[in-house]
């Protein structure tokens, strides 16, 4: 990874062990990634960030070396316990308000901390952002071929079945980090690592919980349609692939109903993972928004 030295730091918050990497000094950011991913999936752009800005690209729990509690009871307040992870871990490194960057998984935790904590939050900076705006378009006839995985990850045996052995882990991850870019291959140079990572114990079922957590209220929205909210009024920007065929950038049209201050615009050139595929661009719109707000 071009030589550079990565900080990995661990800290007790929220009753578990958080990893993640540090960089960097000024305004806080932190890297929120997605499924299926780990802090790495910000590698490049936690370097030019860290210019800048005071970096933190955590593990989620139940991801990479942060710790995998079981499922919680009743399993809808996994995000809830996102959320607190998130909390402790502001308040154990001292950061009174920051910035959270973010995409899939992550850009759910995002939107709840915003609604519990808008105090702490200086900006949000979305990457195709899952917001209840979409709502019943999850499962529409031309996409309902596109969220199988959201079923598959919640059966007993999807684990123990991906995990078989390394090349069955492969194969999985592999799909998804090239149907959902905009190139296929974009991630080859990485892929060993990617595997390594979901093959350490506990790592496929800590990342498959968020889709059994999830599910109540997904099923909720795909039979009653977006839901009405107060909106969130952090300022958030929102920088969305054209090419995601998961996320679709058309379903961003009803963003203005959940963020009171939002700016959008698609990325050419990019499918699901925006700030892996086109860093450059992630990251001087990352710098430019957050910049504006010192």
């Amino acid at each position: 990874m071009n030589g550079f030295e990565w900080n990995h730091q661990y800290l007790d918050a929220n009753g578990i062990r958080i990893h993640y990497v540090r960089h960097g000094e000024g305004l806080p950011l932190v890297l929120l990634h997605g499924w299926p991913e780990f802090w790495l999936t910000w590698r490049k752009n936690i370097p030019p960030l860290a210019e800048g800005f005071d970096v933190v690209a955590p593990d989620l729990r139940g991801f990479g070396d942060s710790d995998k509690p079981v499922l919680p009871d009743p399993p809808g307040d996994l995000l809830k316990d996102y959320v607190e992870d998130l909390r402790g871990l502001a308040d154990a490194l001292g950061f009174e308000r920051f910035g959270i960057v973010s995409h899939d998984v992550g850009a759910y935790v995002a939107q709840a901390f915003a609604r519990g904590y808008p105090e702490r939050l200086s900006g949000l900076f979305f990457f195709n952002c899952p917001y209840p705006g979409i709502g019943e378009r999850w499962a529409e006839a031309d996409h309902v071929n596109e969220i199988w995985y959201q079923s598959f990850n919640q059966q007993p045996w999807a684990a123990s079945l991906v995990g078989e052995n390394y090349k069955t882990c492969e194969t999985y991850i592999h799909h998804f980090l090239d149907h959902w870019s905009y190139k296929p291959g974009l991630f080859d140079d990485d892929l060993d690592l990617w595997v390594e990572n979901f093959m350490k114990p506990g790592n496929l079922q800590g990342g498959f919980n968020w889709y059994t957590s999830t599910n109540e209220g997904r099923i909720k929205q795909l039979r009653h349609g977006a839901p009405e909210l107060p909106k969130v009024e952090t300022p958030t920007r929102v920088l969305w692939g054209e090419s995601d065929s998961v996320l679709k950038v058309e379903w961003a049209d009803r963003l203005g109903d959940y963020f009171a201050n939002v700016d959008f615009s698609p990325a050419q050139g990019a499918g699901h993972f925006v700030h892996y595929e086109r860093p450059e661009l992630a990251n001087e719109e990352i710098s430019s928004f957050f910049g504006a707000l010192r």
